[in-house]
């Protein structure tokens, strides 16, 4: 039998079991990304059935993590109105500035040290391992469980940064291929300015003009609900295609796009639209991370040794916690928003893009495949299992102080 159908058959499979149980595992610490990334494992490395060609991975790996992430991010530029993203505009700034330096320089140091890599290569694996996955945050934020646990703004600020450090992560990792050779030093400063400014502007204009076709169509009552969640993906989409066209960053200019999109439109669609978050985290990412487990390098993990181990450990809890407890102040948050924050950045489909888009630049060391992969794994594992502990470690604390 294909590996492909194979393929189909299980997530497919999978999916309609998530389908039946989904109120029962929302109350389980088992995520969905988790049980496809298990299924993967046990199609591929543990019983063989399902083998994907070497050449044809990586591929398949950048451009499912390109569209999921374009979906995502429209998504999360829809979760909220606009104006609870204007409330969270101080910490969010300072996490895709300041936060997004630090987690580079602590990713890339810990790469650096722990691994015995080049100066260059270690910049570029804390690069991509930089941002928050808005795939994996969507399973702790969204929901029911969530929205009763987590007040609103904390929400907001995980969405709001996991939403723009994405597409930012883009200039980080282009600048840091040009430390490896991959490309001249001008054209890659080039190449990172233009990505940003021109994702940026493309996205504000494919958002403008899809809000007022929406509007204008809401007022001729020729677009129902359903037609709307349909639209706000192939808008995703075809935002991603644009930009990717116009030679810019396509991640930011999804994001850019559901910003203006959600700006012009208001509120009106929002009821409709706020399914696709749900249906996005517990759907959409299951192929990725079945096709994840089926391709991890266990061979390469085993050649490294403990080192990774160590590595992927250290990145998980060094890379982001004591730099959002050492941003404090400009964050103007409390102690205990801090350490939940600070806690869940999760790491997942964006550090696999850009893995697989670092390679197909020409920086194909092999190590950086095999760490970025198991941070990625322990990643899924650790902040999916911990996430309904952690908030109702959360909440329990907020009813505490109110109380």
């Amino acid at each position: 039998m294909s590996p492909l159908l194979l393929s189909y058959a299980l997530v497919g499979g999978l999916a309609v079991l998530l389908a039946f149980w989904s109120s029962a595992i929302r109350r389980t610490p088992v995520t969905e990304p988790l049980l496809a990334l298990c299924l993967g494992v046990l199609s591929g490395p543990l019983l063989g059935i399902v083998d994907v060609a070497d050449p044809l991975t990586s591929d398949l790996t950048r451009e499912l993590s390109r569209g999921l992430l374009a979906v995502s991010l429209m998504a999360v530029a829809l979760r909220f109105p606009i104006s609870g993203y204007r409330e969270v505009l101080r910490p969010v700034s300072v996490l895709l500035t300041a936060g997004m330096v630090g987690m580079a320089v602590v990713s890339a140091g810990l790469s650096w040290l722990l691994l015995a890599v080049p100066l260059g290569i270690a910049v570029l694996l804390g690069s991509c391992l930089t941002p928050t996955d808005p795939v994996l945050a969507s399973s702790i934020v969204s929901g029911g469980p969530a929205e009763r646990q987590l007040p609103a703004r904390i929400r907001q600020v995980i969405s709001g940064e996991s939403g723009g450090n994405d597409g930012l992560a883009f200039p980080l990792v282009v600048l840091a291929l040009a430390g490896v050779g991959a490309k001249p030093w001008g054209d890659q400063v080039a190449e990172a300015v233009g990505g940003v400014l021109g994702a940026t502007l493309a996205g504000v204009v494919l958002g403008w003009l899809a809000g007022h076709a929406v509007r204008a169509a809401n007022r001729r009552e020729t677009v129902d609900s359903g037609s709307l969640v349909i639209f706000a993906v192939l808008l995703g989409v075809a935002s991603l295609g644009v930009a990717r066209v116009l030679g810019t960053d396509g991640i930011l200019a999804a994001f850019t796009a559901g910003l203006a999109y959600n700006r012009v439109v208001g509120g009106q669609p929002r009821v409709a639209q706020q399914k696709l978050d749900d249906s996005l985290s517990r759907y959409l990412v299951l192929p990725l991370f079945f096709l994840l487990g089926v391709e991890l390098p266990w061979h390469e993990w085993v050649d490294v040794g403990w080192r990774l181990v160590v590595f992927a450990v250290a990145v998980l809890l060094l890379r982001r916690l004591p730099v959002v407890l050492g941003l404090r102040r400009p964050l103007g948050l409390s102690w205990r928003d801090l350490v939940f924050l600070g806690w869940f950045g999760p790491i997942g489909v964006s550090a696999l893009f850009y893995l697989t888009f670092s390679d197909e630049e020409g920086a194909r060391d092999p190590l950086l495949w095999a760490a970025g992969s198991l941070v990625v794994v322990l990643s899924t594992v650790v902040h999916g299992v911990t996430a309904m502990p952690a908030r109702r470690w959360y909440a329990r604390g907020r009813q505490r102080a109110e109380g």
